[in-house]
């Protein structure tokens, strides 16, 4: 049973969209995407029930939640947004007592999912894995590092939500790309390389944001790194690429929590937005750049229609 209950109409907007996309961009674009659009009626904050472990979350509140896909469960390059799976498997550590508390983890946390910060990201991922980057190993050592390198996909495997078939998360991000070790797990053809589908990603941050993923206190830290700030206070803090992605305050949006591809050249964005008269919406995307060309303002597209088909409840 999907997590939500596919809508027609939804359906209809959203293939209308890639049809135009494609159009303006290209006849390679509908391949190369990945979408997946919800609406909710309410908040989707606090739906979860307090202290509801990830792995108990249940389906029956589909009938509550209408969606669409296209190509949602296509698995891609996550690109910047396997930092968002980071984040959730490292509260999920700490919880079960495999990491200890402390403070360089929590900056680097921040850093990897409010900057996009690389360096962050590296951290992180040692912490989860007990691994480093650096020179190729000898067999036996390569052995125990791979293992130790599947210990997140692992998690995401037992948790049995078909969304997360085949998805996997065991790289870290770069600025240009890895070395010695890292180089050789990837892959001469990338081949190892992380692999997400939108509905997958949907799914996390739809229970981080309910309450119901994890612990409610650990899912309140990390709606507290995504919530992405009023366009007043952004105007006085380093600008992000979400800042440029949100709909206005006078289209009526309120509120928004996300993540999004660092820089210009990035193409995934995992978005919930409330307003007032309106649906809550859930949006991810996926887009390979091969497919996308430039790129530029793609993702605004996607943000504009599909936001303001959620101005009423209908």
């Amino acid at each position: 049973m999907a997590f939500y209950s596919p809508d027609a109409s939804m359906d209809q907007r959203l293939a209308a969209l890639v049809q135009r996309l494609a159009g303006e961009r290209g006849e390679t674009l509908p391949e190369g995407l990945s979408i997946t659009w919800l609406r909710y009626g309410q908040s989707l904050l606090e739906q979860g029930r307090p202290g509801q472990d990830l792995a108990d979350v249940s389906s029956d509140s589909a009938a509550l939640v209408r969606g669409a896909a296209w190509q949602g469960a296509r698995l891609r390059d996550p690109g910047d947004l396997v930092q968002l799976v980071y984040l959730i498997a490292s509260e999920r550590w700490l919880q079960r007592g495999l990491l200890e508390e402390e403070p360089e983890l929590r900056r680097a946390q921040a850093a990897m999912i409010q900057q996009g910060s690389h360096d962050a990201t590296s951290y992180v991922v040692d912490r989860l894995s007990g691994t480093t980057s650096g020179p190729a190993l000898a067999e036996s050592l390569c052995q125990t590092w791979l293992a130790q390198r599947q210990l997140v996909n692992a998690w995401l495997t037992s948790l049995a939500w078909p969304e997360l078939e085949g998805c996997r998360a065991v790289h870290k991000t770069w600025q240009d790309g890895p070395y010695g070790r890292e180089r050789l797990f990837l892959g001469e053809a990338q081949e190892n390389g992380n692999r997400f589908c939108s509905d997958g990603l949907a799914r996390l941050l739809e229970a981080l944001l309910a309450g119901s993923l994890i612990s409610p206190p650990a899912c309140q830290r990390m709606r507290q790194l995504l919530a992405v700030p009023s366009r007043q206070a952004a105007a006085t803090e380093p600008a992000t690429v979400l800042d440029a992605l949100v709909p206005s305050p006078g289209s009526g949006w309120r509120r928004f929590w996300g993540k999004a591809g660092r820089g210009p050249a990035s193409h995934q964005l995992a978005l919930y937005g409330e307003g007032e008269g309106r649906d809550s919406v859930l949006l991810v995307v996926l887009a390979e750049p091969a497919a996308v060309g430039s790129g530029a303002g793609l993702l605004t597209a996607i943000v504009d229609d599909l936001f303001s088909a959620a101005a009423g409840a209908g």
